[in-house]
């Protein structure tokens, strides 16, 4: 066993995909020698039931304020553990086999009494969730690498984990530059199909393309309305109707799916700077946070997670955009198609918008602030003073025709 471990801490700020925390970690055997390295990026999102008997989803990032307690290596095994926050840990395991080695579980707890993370939730126990990921057959002088993401779901929790540097048993103290990559880095490489050498002749023909098959087109998604309520007994304190859809890429495959409002939970917060907006809905998750600097709101982060129909879980975030920006005091409405690319894989489609995070007057929407695509009231001037245009041209015409006729007359006479 070795008995002591040293940290190194690092930032690594994302504004799109994930806003993320990275952690680099070093481990140290009794002779202050590297036996394990470590650099990983970690994101959590956890569904857990409130005392009003709602659904609450909780996103949150590996922190700056990780303790090692518990990390350590030896000549067969190795475990990373990160301890954080008020009792959360995380902590992957490893094997040696030879000449390679293997991670064999993670572990991730987390504990319901952290308010921080966890508002008014309705239990206080620590509980525990176990995956096992993808890392197999890593020799032992190479270190795993994968930028990919790789998610986990087990249960209520979603864990999601990219830009992956490890090497687990270290000879000599030294990490090794040679890398082994994850699956998911590597480029494919296409099939070459077997072809047939036909007889040269003198024959020239058109070359018709293969014809292809069109993805399917999803109808428009049924306008859905949502409401907070800050209690049972109280009036809403955040409104949303709207229609959406979500386009997602994986790797070659894209995939769009529409939110059902009629199997879909709503959840979600008001506050005085900050609302939020959680559906879940047919194993996809959808949170919407809206942010206010007294006179504007708009929608400040989008976060989605989401089941594909070919059983892959992805996840995927922004959480600095400008969007749907509307005063304080009335809603936000664009009644036409809009489209958001939320990340590089994530698209957002919306219809029949219109929202209201904050200052909800008597449980119905304030006068709405519509969108470019709505506003109509540039046109009319424009339309008018055509016609009236066309109108004058008219007359005008007309009277130098009549005038001409006139002249020619009376020079006959």
């Amino acid at each position: 066993m070795f008995r002591h471990a040293a940290f190194a801490l690092l930032f690594a700020f994302g504004c799109v995909i994930h806003l993320s925390r990275g952690a680099e970690v070093n481990v140290t055997d009794k002779d202050g020698k590297l036996c394990l390295y470590a650099n990983v990026m970690l994101n959590f999102s956890v569904s857990y039931e409130t005392s009003e008997n709602k659904t609450m989803l909780a996103y949150f990032d590996l922190p700056s304020d990780v303790m090692f307690n518990g990390s350590k290596c030896d000549n067969t095994t190795s475990i990373l553990k990160l301890n954080f926050g008020a009792g959360h840990s995380w902590s992957m395991n490893f094997t040696l086999n030879g000449s390679t080695y293997q991670a064999d579980s993670i572990t991730f707890s987390y504990n319901l009494n952290d308010s921080t993370i966890f508002p008014n939730s309705s239990l206080t126990d620590t509980l525990s969730v176990n995956v096992r990921p993808h890392i197999t057959d890593v020799s032992t002088d190479t270190s795993y690498s994968c930028k990919s993401k790789e998610t986990f779901q087990s249960d209520s929790v979603i864990q999601t984990l990219w830009n992956v540097l490890i090497q687990a048993f270290i000879s000599n103290g030294t990490q090794s530059k040679n890398l082994t990559s994850c699956s998911a880095d590597l480029p494919s490489t296409p099939t070459a199909s077997p072809t047939t050498v036909a007889p040269v002749t003198n024959t020239t023909t058109a070359s018709t393309p293969a014809p292809t098959t069109p993805a399917p087109t999803l109808p428009t998604p049924t306008t859905g309305k949502f409401t907070i309520k800050p209690d049972v007994n109280s009036t809403a304190c955040l409104l949303a109707n709207f229609a959406l859809r979500i386009g997602v890429q994986h790797g070659e495959k894209y995939q769009e799916i529409n939110l059902d409002p009629n199997v879909t939970t709503v959840s979600g917060s008001c506050g005085v700077n900050t609302s939020e907006l959680v559906l879940v809905s047919n194993g996809m998750t959808i949170a919407l946070t809206f942010t206010n600097d007294t006179k504007k709101f708009h929608l400040q982060a989008v976060n989605v997670t989401a089941n594909l129909s070919s059983g892959l879980v992805v996840s995927e975030a922004n959480n600095s955009l400008s969007l749907w920006e509307a005063s304080v005091g009335s809603s936000y409405m664009c009644n036409k198609e809009q489209n958001f690319t939320i990340t590089s894989l994530l698209n957002l489609f919306t219809f029949n918008l219109q929202v209201q995070p904050f200052a909800v007057n008597k449980g119905v929407f304030s006068t709405a602030h519509e969108c470019s695509l709505d506003d109509t009231s540039i046109l009319i001037p424009i339309i008018v003073g055509a016609a009236l245009a066309g109108l004058i041209l008219i007359v005008v015409i007309a009277y130098v025709i009549g005038r001409r006729k006139t002249y020619v007359g009376y020079q006959t006479l």
